[in-house]
């Protein structure tokens, strides 16, 4: 067997020089041809093209397809980074939408607080809210306005649609507002149209009970609730809320400030009436002159 197979190379050896050899002189050849610059060499040349090329199309076919891939690569390439950048763009106008939405509603609130009719005699300062107190058993807010904005305990807050709490705390520069729905708020309202005098009590819920109310027959749901301005704590007829009763069948007062959006609050300046020590002062001005007794001495001796 070993002497076959160096037969077979003995002769196969010599076949693959002879045939690699042709096709060299036969290349060569073929070039030399193509490159004579000759009429008749140039029809020669133009029908082999003629005869042979429209035959080899089955050879450009895995050319053509290996092309079409590597543009349609291409493309999705393409494609993928205009994708990737339209992605960056509709997070970024997400974003900008979100910012719009918050200033919105940031401008609604201050068209709120701008179109809420108050008391002329009544002065206030506006001021933003920084944070809340995050506890479900302590309603509050923190402003950022204080004691150099002339802020003063017991003052009322209100936002754009009605009241919201009052000072309860002020530092330099800033001032804790304790909200109507807080367990430790009590204010004196009125209930209209009845002219109801009652105590709005905060039990942290969102919707806080009447209590005290001189005839609760005359209350029904829907009533308009006001502070009443009893006990100097609020300025009267401020708006609270209307009447509701809740699943206990107690009265209570839906709120009308909205407590999910405080952004801005109006701290309203309520300066206390001074007492009146001399009434007597109201009638005579201090530093008249005050009329003598007179004497009759007729009128004695008679």
């Amino acid at each position: 067997m070993a002497k076959d197979r160096g037969n077979s190379d003995e002769y196969t050896r010599p076949i693959r020089r002879i045939l690699i050899g042709t096709l060299v002189v036969f290349l060569i050849a073929l070039f030399l041809f193509w490159r004579i610059d000759s009429p008749r060499a140039e029809r020669l040349r133009a029908q082999i093209v003629d005869q042979i090329v429209p035959g080899f199309d089955w050879v450009l076919i895995p050319v053509t397809k290996v092309a079409d891939m590597i543009e349609n690569f291409q493309s999705y390439n393409r494609i993928y980074d205009q994708n990737q950048e339209l992605r960056r763009e509709l997070q970024q106008m997400k974003a900008w939408k979100e910012a719009a939405l918050q200033l919105e509603q940031q401008n609604a609130k201050l068209l709120d607080l701008n179109n809420v009719r108050l008391d002329p005699k009544l002065t206030f300062v506006t001021g933003v809210v920084l944070a809340d107190s995050g506890s479900p058993f302590r309603q509050s807010v923190l402003l950022n306005i204080g004691e150099r904005d002339g802020i003063v305990d017991g003052w009322a807050a209100t936002d754009g649609l009605g009241l919201v709490g009052r000072i309860s705390g002020v530092g330099q520069s800033t001032a804790r507002v304790i909200l109507l729905n807080d367990s430790n708020s009590r204010i004196p309202v009125t209930i209209q149209p009845s002219g109801q005098r009652a105590i709005l009590s905060g039990d942290n819920s969102n919707l806080p009970p009447i209590e005290f109310i001189e005839s609760p027959e005359l209350v029904r749901p829907g009533d308009r609730v006001v502070s009443s301005g009893d006990g100097g704590v609020f300025p009267a007829d401020i708006l609270v809320g209307q009447v509701a009763q809740g699943s206990d069948r107690r009265l209570r007062v839906r709120l009308s400030a909205d407590y999910e959006r405080l952004d801005f609050l109006r701290v309203l300046r309520s300066m206390p009436k001074e007492p009146v020590r001399d009434p007597g002062g109201l009638v005579l001005p201090e530093g008249a002159a005050v009329l003598p007794d007179i004497v009759v001495e007729g009128a004695a001796d008679g």
